[in-house]
């Protein structure tokens, strides 16, 4: 016997075990790659609308298609600030890394279907439509376990770095999503899909082979209550807000539509009974206690800021190189949405350089001033983004984006840390799903607010700039006024996509009515672009200025500390509050006053 086990083979298992030393690579680079792969297809669909709208053969300028575009838009975003909270309370309950690994299989196979899209015109863009916010659910899985799994795997000396290499990849995610999509929307649209299902599949089979769940879980009821107000509250306040900025009843916005002010007035009603029922329950989905804790309200607060302010960014920018720059300088409309990704990548390379290495320097000097400083570095590279003139030189350009991504890219580390560090350990997955929450509400909320802040500014000198303009070029002054009359966000949204509506404005009638040099002009690649940029800086001066604002209160609450207490209060998943002799508020059991959970320099 003793010879038969002496020479037994040793069965070699494939998968590292939770306590082995490199397991923490591991869950780092799936949880990586789950993040990465999640935000890319928050851009990479923004920057394809023009190669998917032709695709499906919908016209996206025709008045009753803006709401297919929106939805598109903010469709995904929506979702994933709407479930993050759930899916990582879920995960606190179930195990983060079964619905982590769930989210990476749903996100494949909806990948699969969003490519075979069967229908043309409005089902085609519904189909779009229902199974992204169905890739949504998968990803946003995969967004509210990540953090939490990471910061289970790594011990605190390292959790900083550990995490800045996640979130950079998230947040840069949505950058390398333009340009990937700018490159596979030249070849065929439905490849902006089909570039997800071999990464999905990878990271699907090696998810369900490699991680482990070494969290604190504890059974627990589901808060039914909680969720459905939760998803219904901000659900209306999103979407009120995203339509309020179309056309409506004479006006160049919508903010007078019962509809939007049902939305508006019913969500914010819901949001405050959901914050009632969350005191009262139990077991909480949204462990409102947490926000006692001052460190873990200011990184909350500073991540919501910094998410609007950067999804107004990509936004303006994206307007800026389709609708106005690359025109000027000779690009052809059709490949505009490629060259602007590619001149967007200095705000990718600011955040990439600076993310890994501010997590590393958090975690040996502290995570406050870090996460402050990136959101000075941001205001100043908003401030230079003001100055320069509309056709501006490139390489200055480049310059102040890469500034902004540096600045991003110096804070989105250091806050994760800040807030994951000031919670107990079992309440990981719900933290985790809230600071997603804050980030992906703050991109949705972008949509609104500073479309909103450019179409006041455009509505200020556009109408007179375009009614001048035609008539310049022969228009007669009636035709002039009257297209000069319609609201802005058709002409806003025209840039947006990189077209040119003047042919589609003026009609065949007009133009051919024209002298051949004029209707060339006007349906030429300069025209249009020369005829907004005034107007568009003009919105630029309000929706930078407001960024700039955000970006230092974002800074300041930064730089909030809880209050050291002789006894603190840690926050179970229950929601109760435990007190903990000794320890600083929101600190995991067992570290004392002064040090925060999971890190000695932590702040």
């Amino acid at each position: 016997m003793a010879t038969e086990d002496a020479t037994r083979i040793p069965r070699r298992t494939p998968r590292i075990d939770a306590d082995h030393p490199h397991y923490k690579w591991v869950a780092l680079s799936n949880t990586t790659l789950g993040m990465l792969i999640a935000t890319i297809n928050s851009s990479i669909v923004l920057i394809s609308l023009p190669a998917i709208f032709t695709g499906i053969r919908l016209d996206p300028l025709q008045p009753g298609n803006v709401s297919y575009l929106l939805w598109m838009l903010m469709g995904y975003m929506l979702v994933t600030a709407v479930l993050v909270v759930t899916l990582g309370r879920l995960g606190d309950i179930l195990g983060r890394v079964k619905i982590y690994n769930s989210g990476f299989l749903i996100f494949t196979v909806t990948s699969v279907i969003l490519s075979v899209d069967p229908m043309h015109g409005g089902g085609g863009a519904l189909w779009l439509i229902g199974w992204r916010v169905a890739q949504a659910v998968g990803g946003s899985m995969l967004m509210a376990n990540s953090a939490a799994i990471i910061t289970d795997a790594f011990p605190a000396r390292q959790r900083g770095m550990a995490l800045g290499v996640n979130m950079v990849a998230g947040i840069a995610g949505s950058f390398i999503g333009l340009v990937l999509g700018g490159l596979l929307a030249e070849w065929n649209w439905r490849s902006i899909f089909w570039v997800n299902v071999p990464i999905g599949l990878v990271g699907t089979v090696w998810a369900y082979r490699s991680l482990h769940d070494t969290g604190v879980r504890r059974p627990a009821k589901m808060d039914w209550w909680g969720n459905i107000s939760f998803a219904v509250g901000l659900t209306a306040l999103l979407a009120g807000i995203t339509y309020g900025i179309q056309p409506y009843g004479g006006h160049t916005m919508g903010w007078t539509n019962p509809w939007v002010l049902a939305g508006l007035i019913g969500g914010v009603v819901m949001l405050v009974a959901f914050c009632l029922i969350e005191s009262k329950v139990a077991q909480p989905m949204f462990p409102l206690a947490l926000f006692r804790n001052r460190t873990f309200a200011g990184g909350n607060a500073a991540t919501l800021l910094g998410s609007i302010a950067r999804g107004g960014l990509q936004f303006m920018l994206i307007i800026w190189l389709q609708g106005i720059w690359l025109p000027l300088h000779g690009y052809d409309y059709a490949d505009t949405p490629l060259w602007a990704g590619i001149y967007l990548l200095p705000l990718t390379i600011g955040f990439l350089a600076a993310g890994p290495i501010a997590g590393y320097l958090s975690d040996r000097y502290g995570a406050r001033l870090f996460a402050a400083a990136g959101f000075v570095v941001m205001a100043i590279s908003f401030g230079g983004l003001l100055l320069l003139p509309t056709d501006f030189n490139y390489w200055v350009f480049a310059l102040v984006i890469f500034l902004n991504g540096l600045g991003g890219g110096l804070f989105a580390a250091p806050n994760t840390s800040i807030i994951m560090a000031s919670v107990p350990a079992e309440a990981r997955g719900a933290a985790s799903g809230m600071r997603a929450t804050f980030q992906n509400a703050g991109m949705v909320l972008s949509i609104g607010v500073f479309f909103s802040l450019m179409v006041a500014g455009l509505a200020r000198s556009l109408p007179h700039t375009l009614s001048t303009g035609l008539a310049a070029q022969g228009v007669p002054a009636a035709n002039a006024h009257q297209v000069a009359a319609l609201p802005p966000v058709g002409t806003l949204f025209a840039a947006f996509l990189g077209y040119n509506p003047i042919q589609q404005l003026l009609g065949p009638d007009i133009l051919g009515k024209l002298p051949s040099v004029n209707a060339h002009t006007l349906t030429g690649r300069e025209f249009f672009p020369h005829l907004i940029s005034g107007p568009f800086h003009d919105g630029l001066v309000v929706v930078f200025g407001l960024a700039i604002v955000m970006s230092l209160v974002a800074a300041a609450a930064s730089l909030i500390r809880a209050r050291p207490t002789r006894a603190a209060a840690v926050v179970a998943t229950d929601g109760t509050i435990a007190e903990t002799p000794g320890a600083t508020p929101g600190a995991a059991p067992g570290t004392t006053a002064g040090t925060p959970a999971g890190a000695a320099k932590e702040n």
